[in-house]
């Protein structure tokens, strides 16, 4: 992890490396749903730049585990982390977004994420 530009990042292999390692994370995508739909890192949480600061609550986040959040190229991620840092969490974005995810030929997956079904 280095900080280094406008926010802490975290580089592609490295975060990698930690969900290999099944250390603890929250991943939190940040692109539009079209972006999130095409490709997204397993696990991420979907909430457009737009909304994250309404939905926070609902994400559920734990202060304790560390927060990943995700763009395309790591513009968006920035205001994303920093909110995140205002509320308490141990944050970092993914340096050059999905687009260094994808270039470095790692694991992604397409489609939306699974939602629990309600309870009845």
């Amino acid at each position: 992890m280095r900080m280094a530009g406008p926010a802490p990042e975290i580089s592609p292999e490295e975060l990698a490396a930690r969900i290999d390692a099944g250390q603890p994370l929250q991943i939190v995508d940040v692109r539009t749903g079209p972006e999130f739909r095409g490709a997204r890192i397993a696990g991420a949480r979907h909430v457009p730049i737009s909304r994250l600061a309404d939905e926070l609550p609902e994400l559920g986040l734990d202060p304790a585990i560390p927060v990943v959040t995700i763009c395309l190229t790591a513009h968006r991620s920035i205001p994303a982390t920093r909110l995140l840092q205002r509320h308490g969490y141990d944050v970092v974005q993914l340096a050059g977004g999905m687009t260094a995810w994808r270039k470095a030929e790692l694991p992604r997956v397409r489609g939306s994420e699974k939602k629990p079904k309600p309870k009845r």
